[in-house]
């Protein structure tokens, strides 16, 4: 993965740090306050998007999922903490690049 568009909350702290130790070189963030910032679309170098679902309303949510869906994107739902994000990230259905360098 390279980049990921994270959708929701006003402030990251330090999540796209540890974000980018997860693999992701580029962390985007759309605050979700302005509407018409998603409905501008996701950008074209984006590779997965994930929705804080603690700071976004449903319709935003309905509308980031449409997007994602046309554009064939994985998208991931979790709180604003650092336990749900790597959670959602580092599922079942892939390998945590966090789990292969403790091995």
């Amino acid at each position: 993965m390279s980049s990921i568009l994270i959708v929701g909350a006003d402030h990251l702290g330090n999540m796209p740090e540890q974000l980018m130790t997860l693999g992701y070189r580029e962390v985007l963030h759309v605050s979700g306050r302005k509407c018409q910032a998603v409905k501008k679309g996701i950008p074209e170098h984006v590779d997965a998007v994930l929705v804080l679902t603690d700071y976004v309303n449903h319709n935003l949510s309905k509308a980031i999922r449409q997007k994602a869906k046309e554009q064939s994107l994985p998208i991931y739902y979790a709180k604003r903490s650092w336990c749900s994000v790597q959670k959602a990230l580092c599922s079942c259905e892939r390998e945590c690049p966090l789990e292969q360098q403790r091995h």
